[in-house]
């Protein structure tokens, strides 16, 4: 008995340091990865003197916020511009990509197969494949130099992404609620707003995100059809900074960090749903 409780006690200890290294090797990595992030914050704050001493520092000597402050002449108009860009592509490619995953997962459609091939191509091509066909056609509609044209080339991209990551979800949702729904006196359409939506929230928040961020940190299609700086968003307004009499680092990373914020805030503030929706409908496929 003895014997048999020392061999317990062992694969107990071993188990505790397998889950110690296990930890602290995701710490390492974690570090690793979060450090460029912290040097881009960190440098934000420092004079461009004090970014290229010798020694690098890890914390400003001088604490300055004078390179955000660089920031707001040019925010005033990139900032409108990426708002109304990611907003509009976020909700055209919402309003579209829905009722298509809800119709590829819950209807019979001839050649749904081709369908679904088609979108998960179009994930593999590289944006700059489409810039002249999408230039071409919006030249002669006469969309260049609006909202309209990167709103429209952000969202066929984003639409094929969202309609493979809702349909999943929509298999998942039993065809029981639906027909429960009819027989209290909803139609398909009312079903699908009063029953499907609620419970596909989870996915549609993650679809929405993914939508949004994507538009957002867009840069060759608002470079490529906007010639404007009036029309540019913020991705395309760092070169600012750079001039022929150098560039100002301080506030190229002050520019990063307000970049990449409103991503982070999305990811962080809604962490749990983006889980939630990205493993929603795992089963089922």
């Amino acid at each position: 008995m003895d014997e048999k409780n020392r061999k317990l006690h062992h694969k107990h200890i071993n188990q505790e340091q397998g889950r110690i290294i296990c930890d602290i090797v995701a710490v390492l990595i974690c570090i690793t990865f979060l450090f460029p992030l912290y040097w881009i914050v960190i440098n934000s704050f420092k004079l461009d003197s004090e970014i290229f001493l010798s020694r690098p520092t890890l914390w400003p000597h001088r604490f300055t916020l004078d390179a955000y402050i660089d920031q707001l002449p040019v925010l005033k108009t990139t900032l409108k511009n990426s708002i109304i860009v990611a907003l509009g592509s976020m909700l055209l490619s919402l309003l579209l990509s829905v009722p298509a995953a809800y119709g590829l997962a819950k209807f019979r459609v001839k050649g749904k197969k081709l369908m679904m091939l088609i979108f998960l191509v179009t994930q593999m091509l590289p944006a700059s494949l489409v810039l002249t066909p999408l230039f071409l056609t919006f030249s002669r509609l006469k969309l260049l130099n609006t909202y309209w044209a990167p709103i429209l080339a952000t969202a066929t991209i984003s639409i094929p992404f969202v309609v493979l990551m809702l349909r999943p979800s929509f298999l998942s949702i039993p065809d029981e609620l639906v027909e429960a729904a009819k027989i209290d006196g909803c139609s398909n359409l009312s079903a699908f707003f009063r029953v499907v939506v609620p419970v596909a929230k989870p996915t549609l928040l993650t679809a929405a995100a993914f939508s949004f961020v994507f538009a957002w940190n867009d840069l060759v299609y608002s470079m490529t059809f906007n010639s404007s700086d009036k029309m540019r968003p913020m991705t395309s307004a760092i070169y600012k900074f750079m001039n022929q009499y150098g560039t100002k680092w301080n506030s190229i990373m002050a520019y990063g960090v307000l970049l990449i914020l409103p991503c982070v805030i999305i990811f962080v503030t809604m962490q749990k749903q983006i889980v939630e929706g990205m493993t929603s409908g795992s089963v089922k496929g």
